[in-house]
């Protein structure tokens, strides 16, 4: 499993108690890691990547934007200079697992003042500086480790870098991994959202490591593809000349969704199943992705832990319509195009002028005191990160009343509780707009805590015609643990849903209980466009013997059984 910025979260999973996607994810890094091991830093060079330097030539403008943004210093090298300009010295040691911390950035380590002992663990690598910066150094068998203590950036303050991961779970207790635990790895966790052109290069014989990427940071080549064959052309057509073909991913030029996919392969909360991923690819391709089954997630969807937007941006009505992508909020290089307060309404033009044309009758806030963003991508905080809510939904304090959610109008209202502002947006808004969060939000409650008197309501969901394919995803995941039969007809018609994610989040649950009834369309299901669904059909048909496949489909079997297995 993959989620980019924060190393821990991926194995969240581990602490949610998630069995089945903690085998996923295993099953993945091993292709992953399997994958890269065969990929030397050579054949970088062979696949006709350049390098962002070889940009500036013709694209300065573009090129002094990105190497002075969050994409462009994802990750690197660390320097006393940078740590002279961007660090305060810390004031007191963090006490980690018994043992005292203290950065000396001077020097550029963290010591460990622990007794007499003091050990010195030298800064290799800054990764992060938009919220915080945390900082890598070198272990044996070429591990690169986040190190126990970070630096929040908005507060000028160091911390203890695990426990900010806690999600304080109601019903489950939890403890801070230690720092040397390979959810802090950034070979293992990291994975390719903070260095570009990344090859694991891990063995896994020796246990060892022998990772190498292109550049530390985001590079030109990430978003537009190997840049050789455009310069080429570039220099052959003469300074000033357009090219007909620019021999490089134009991302402007890709749709919509083929956009949002771009930025969701590090975005998001995922499960890698192959390596390879370029812009203009089918994201279920490459990737599965977590949803509101996993407890980092409330039932009513909104973020608990660390979830890298794609998921919430999938229960947004403005994205599901298509007409939607990430660019037009943000440019390439990851600012937002609107940063003063006054025009962040102009984010929502020109679908929605009227609203914004007239803020007060939408928002009932006079004098401009919110925004759009305000009540519809209120931010919240995770381990010292802020996010934005990439949903887009109006605010639910009945969801906060619920199931302890947030909700932007107590974010802001800090002196009011939930049902103050539960009472006022039921005075503002005749339709009440509020119940459907409810609804969903009550059966993955109920389906979490394995109570199955819901599963009428839940079939019935699934069986209508719902747009929000996260809700039913995480319904179909979820139902694998439901002992029940009736779910089956249900489950089994899911397999012939029109999205690839519904698809295979079905044959996901279908191999938890593998039926006669099933093998037919699970066999049929290895013939899909897409791959998602094709290798977690296989999974599901595993322990079918081979001899009872049909002998005019072994062909397709025996190819997604190999997908499978790779």
């Amino acid at each position: 499993m993959r989620a980019a910025g924060h190393p821990w979260s991926p194995n969240g999973l581990r602490r949610a108690g998630w069995v089945t996607l903690l085998v996923l994810a295993a099953s993945a890094l091993l292709f992953r890691h399997a994958r890269r091991n065969r990929a030397p830093a050579s054949a970088l060079q062979a696949a006709g990547y350049s390098g962002s330097a070889s940009c500036r030539e013709c694209h300065e403008h573009f090129y002094q934007l990105w190497s002075t943004s969050h994409h462009g210093r994802a990750m690197r090298p660390f320097t006393v200079a940078f740590a002279r300009e961007q660090l305060t010295p810390q004031q007191q040691d963090i006490v980690v697992d018994g043992h005292r911390f203290r950065a000396d950035v001077e020097r550029g380590t963290i010591l460990d003042v622990t007794g007499a002992a003091i050990g010195d663990l030298p800064i290799a690598y800054v990764m992060g500086g938009k919220n915080v910066c945390y900082f890598l150094t070198p272990q044996d068998r070429g591990r690169l480790q986040v190190l126990p203590v970070a630096y929040d950036v908005r507060r000028k303050e160091w911390y203890d870098v695990a426990a900010s991961g806690l999600r304080h779970f109601a019903d489950v207790s939890e403890r801070a991994v230690h720092w040397t635990d390979r959810e802090l790895t950034f070979n293992t966790s990291c994975h390719g959202c903070h260095v570009s052109q990344l090859h694991t290069n891990y063995n896994p014989v020796t246990d060892a490591y022998q990772s190498t990427w292109t550049e530390p940071g985001i590079n030109c080549e990430t978003c537009h593809g190997p840049g050789e064959e455009h310069i080429r052309a570039a220099k052959a057509a003469g300074p000033g000349k357009s090219l007909a073909d620019a021999k490089l991913i134009v991302a402007k030029r890709l749709a919509h969704q083929r956009k949002n996919e771009l930025c969701a392969s590090c975005h998001a909360r995922l499960l890698a199943i192959r390596d390879g991923f370029l812009p203009g690819h089918r994201y279920f391709d490459s990737f599965d992705l977590v949803g509101i089954e996993n407890r980092d997630f409330y039932p009513d969807g909104r973020d608990l832990g660390e979830a890298y937007t794609f998921t919430s941006w999938r229960q947004s009505p403005c994205a599901r319509s298509d007409q939607l992508d990430c660019l037009h909020c943000h440019s390439s290089s990851g600012r937002f195009r609107w940063t003063e307060r006054a025009s962040a309404n102009q984010a929502c033009l020109p679908c929605h002028k009227g609203k914004v044309d007239d803020v007060l009758a939408h928002s009932h806030h006079p004098g401009g005191s919110a925004t759009c963003l305000d009540c519809h991508m209120p931010k919240t905080e995770f381990a010292r990160m802020g996010r934005s809510d990439h949903s887009m939904r109006p605010p639910a304090p009945a969801a906060t009343i619920a199931f302890g959610s947030p909700n932007a109008c107590n974010l802001c209202h800090r002196d009011k509780d939930a049902s103050w502002s539960d009472r006022l947006v039921r005075t503002w808004h005749a339709r009440d707009y509020q119940a459907p969060v409810l609804a969903k939000g009550a059966l993955i409650a109920a389906a979490r805590k394995g109570d199955w008197s819901k599963l009428p309501a839940m079939l019935a969901q699934l069986n209508a015609a719902e747009p929000d394919e996260v809700f039913r995803v995480a319904l179909l995941r979820l139902l694998g643990a439901c002992p029940s039969d009736d779910k089956g007809p249900t489950v089994l018609r899911a397999l012939s849903d029109p999205s690839p994610w519904v698809r295979a989040a079905a044959a996901e649950t279908v191999g938890q209980h593998l039926t006669p009834e099933a093998v037919g369309p699970l066999l049929n299901l290895t013939r899909d466009p897409v791959r998602l669904p094709r290798v977690r059909a296989a999974n599901a048909l595993a322990s079918l013997p081979r001899g009872e496949v049909p002998r005019e489909l072994r062909g397709v079997f025996d190819s997604a059984m190999r997908e499978l297995e790779a």
